[in-house]
C-alpha cells in the first residue's frame, strides 16, 4: 500500500473515505466526459456524483435504482397533484418532499414484507440523497418542461449506474491504493475536455443525414 495512504490510515481517515474521495476525480471525469464528447447531460455535474455514491451505500446497485425510480414517479405525481393549488415554489417542494419521503418509506416495508431485506435495511444517506434529486427534478419541470425533466433524470440515471461500477471496481480501487497520484491524471483530461470543439456523438446520430458523405 502507498505511504500516502498508510499515513493516512495510521492517523485516522477511514479507508473507505480515502477510496471515495480518491475515486470522486475519476467520477466527475467521467461525467464531464459524457457531457462534453457524448452529449448527455443529465442534471449537471454534482447530482449524478452524488447519486453514484448514494448507489455506492446502498446494499444493491438494483435497490439504489428503485429508490431513484420511485422518488422521480412520485417527484412527478406529486406536482401534477399541486399544479392545480398554484402554491410558491418552497411550500410545494417541501410537500414533494414529505410526500416522496413517505413513498420511499412504503417501499422500505414493502421490501421488508416480501423479505428483501436489503432493501429494508437501506441506511438513511442514500434516501436522503435520492430525497432532495426531488428540488432538481421540480426546478427543470418547471424551467424546460416535464418531458425535458424526464430526459435529464434518465440521463442521470445511466451516467450513475457507469459511475457506480466505475466506482465498486476492485482492480480501480486496488491501483487507487497503490498509486493514489492516478487521480490527478484527470486534471489534464479535464483541460482536454474543456477544450473540445467537436461534435458530440449524440449529435453525429441526430445529424446524421447531414453530415453523410455524398
Amino acid at each position: 500500500m502507498n505511504q500516502f495512504i498508510s499515513l493516512a490510515l495510521s492517523n485516522g481517515v477511514p479507508l473507505d473515505t480515502l477510496i471515495l474521495v480518491l475515486i470522486l476525480p475519476i467520477i466527475v471525469t467521467v461525467i464531464a466526459f459524457f457531457r462534453q464528447v457524448v452529449g448527455i447531460k443529465a442534471f449537471g455535474i454534482y447530482t449524478p456524483a452524488i447519486i453514484t455514491f448514494a448507489f455506492l451505500a446502498t446494499n444493491e446497485i438494483r435497490y439504489g435504482i428503485t429508490i431513484f425510480i420511485t422518488v422521480i414517479i412520485f417527484g412527478t405525481l406529486t406536482r401534477l397533484l399541486l399544479k392545480q393549488f398554484r402554491l410558491l415554489y418552497l411550500p410545494r417542494v417541501a410537500i414533494m418532499i414529505t410526500i416522496v419521503g413517505f413513498s420511499i418509506l412504503a417501499l422500505l416495508i414493502i421490501g421488508g414484507i416480501y423479505n428483501r431485506t436489503g432493501l429494508a435495511s437501506v441506511s438513511i444517506f442514500p434516501i436522503l440523497i435520492m430525497i432532495t434529486l426531488v428540488e432538481k427534478f421540480v426546478a427543470v419541470q418547471i424551467e424546460k418542461g416535464g418531458r425535458a425533466a424526464v430526459v435529464l433524470a434518465i440521463e442521470t440515471l445511466v451516467i450513475s449506474v457507469v459511475g457506480y461500477y466505475i466506482a465498486s471496481w476492485d482492480i480501480l480501487i486496488r491501483y487507487i491504493l497503490h498509486y493514489p497520484w492516478i487521480s490527478l491524471l484527470t486534471l489534464p483530461a479535464n483541460i482536454f475536455l474543456g477544450k473540445w470543439t467537436g461534435l458530440r456523438l449524440i449529435e453525429y446520430f441526430r445529424f446524421r443525414q447531414i453530415i453523410k458523405p455524398r
